[in-house]
């Protein structure tokens, strides 16, 4: 591992050059008064082979046509949970039926790690002149290596164990959109699941390291209905790769427990992100902060798998995926991200966070901490992949991923059903 002073040395030195060596800066500002002399062109010999590649990729939208698909049938790569292992799979996606009124996608994922995923989603988002939306979506997933350390902030790199969580979720989602960006809405849904011994030969089923009493709903699950009310604003110029704006969101879900009556509980989620432009919009500060809150049902307790997690390549990246567990959780990101040529941008980051049992321990206290770097490739002002690479006490970590490290909802402070839409 890069020892810290080396690596707190290299960073600072990427921020105090925006990212990049003084001469070319220097030489990239010479090549943009050029640029306006010239209406707009670069000559093809100052550009490098690697710009003239990818503004050559530019012109033809070589990204927008593999990402748009033929007839609607596109590959979907990615991981369908990180660390199961590479993704891939069909879907079928068509945004523009009767004019952008009806929006319909379906896929079916599989991964080298025994991962398996399917959904379906139908949008009408134009309703009442725009006024109003519906959204039904379904999904199933069975992946055999979810990561479990124990619960707490305090829980041991050492401790990690596998369990399988297999599900299935049928959601309603609709509401009101009173004004351009802002979205009023109830959502419903009913969700089944299944835990069961972990298969990755690396680690431990988690039944075998932890307790039952310890782990609630290791031994027993329940089906969930659920309900729930959302309120939100976005103003983002693009919500996957937003250069300017804020998206803010209040979500409130109550997961009743249909079989055992030992699981009921109710969950809060607050977000907020901001980004601040300047030089000419080649450049962002992007923040954002979440937390997740939850309140058992008297008696009853939230089970393991549906508690908030944090680590991984959309909130703590300098951690494992799932590396804390607990009822509650809050987190904090900071992004300085700049573009290096047309489609890839450059990025520094610093994420802070914690798991806690108490609600009342919501503070700025104790928080983890990790710091890294990462690219970004841009295709229909959309993040198409990203790559980041974390440092943290416990090591580094680098994360390969085909989505917008903020996006929409979901993702940060999640919990393995937070966002209906995950993995993404």
């Amino acid at each position: 591992m890069v020892k810290r002073g080396v690596r707190f040395g290299f960073l600072c030195g990427l921020l105090w050059s925006g990212g990049m060596p003084l001469d070319a800066q220097t030489r990239q500002m010479e090549l943009e008064e050029r640029r306006k002399q010239d209406g707009g062109v670069y000559g093809d010999d100052e550009l490098s082979s690697v710009e003239r590649a990818l503004d050559w990729a530019d012109d033809h939208k070589l990204l927008e046509r593999f990402t748009r698909g033929i007839a609607g049938f596109r590959l979907v790569f990615g991981n369908l949970m990180p660390g199961s292992g590479f993704g891939l799979g069909p879907e079928y996606y068509r945004e523009e039926l009767r004019n952008g009124a009806v929006r319909f996608r379906t896929s079916i994922r599989a991964s080298t790690g025994k991962s398996l995923f399917g959904n379906v989603e139908l949008t009408l988002p134009k309703l009442l002149e725009r006024k109003a939306y519906l959204d039904l979506y379904t999904r199933w997933r069975n992946n055999p290596r979810v990561p479990y350390y124990g619960a707490g902030p305090d829980s041991k790199k050492s401790g990690r164990t596998a369990f399988r969580l297999e599900d299935a979720a049928y959601d309603v989602n609709a509401g009101l959109s009173p004004i351009p960006g802002m979205r009023l809405g109830i959502t419903a849904g009913y969700l089944q699941t299944n835990v069961g011994p972990g298969d990755d030969s690396r680690y431990a089923s988690t039944e075998a390291a932890y307790s039952t009493s310890a782990t609630p709903g290791l031994g027993r699950q329940s089906s969930f209905l659920r309900s729930g009310v959302v309120a939100s604003y976005d103003w983002r110029d693009y919500p996957g790769g937003a250069k300017y704006g804020g998206f803010y969101e209040a979500r409130f879900d109550y997961y009743k427990d249909q079989d055992l009556a030992l699981y009921s509980h109710r969950r809060l989620t607050l977000e907020a992100q901001q980004y601040v432009p300047f030089a000419n919009r080649r450049r962002v500060i992007a923040l954002r902060a979440k937390t997740l809150l939850t309140y058992a049902n008297p008696g009853q307790v939230v089970p393991f798998y549906m508690q908030p997690i944090l680590g991984g390549q959309n909130d703590l990246r300098g951690y494992r995926f799932a590396r804390f567990y607990d009822n509650n959780a809050f987190v904090l990101n900071g992004e300085y991200r700049w573009e290096i040529f047309t489609g890839l941008d450059g990025a520094l980051f610093y994420d802070a966070g914690k798991v806690f049992h108490r609600r009342s321990e919501l503070n700025f206290h104790d928080l983890k901490g990790s710091a890294g770097f990462g690219f970004r490739v841009n295709a229909r002002n959309s993040v198409f992949f990203r790559l980041d690479v974390g440092f943290s006490h416990e090591g580094f970590q680098i994360w390969f991923s085909f989505n917008d490290v903020f996006g929409n909802s979901g993702g940060v402070a999640q919990s393995l059903y937070a966002s209906r839409y995950w993995p993404q």
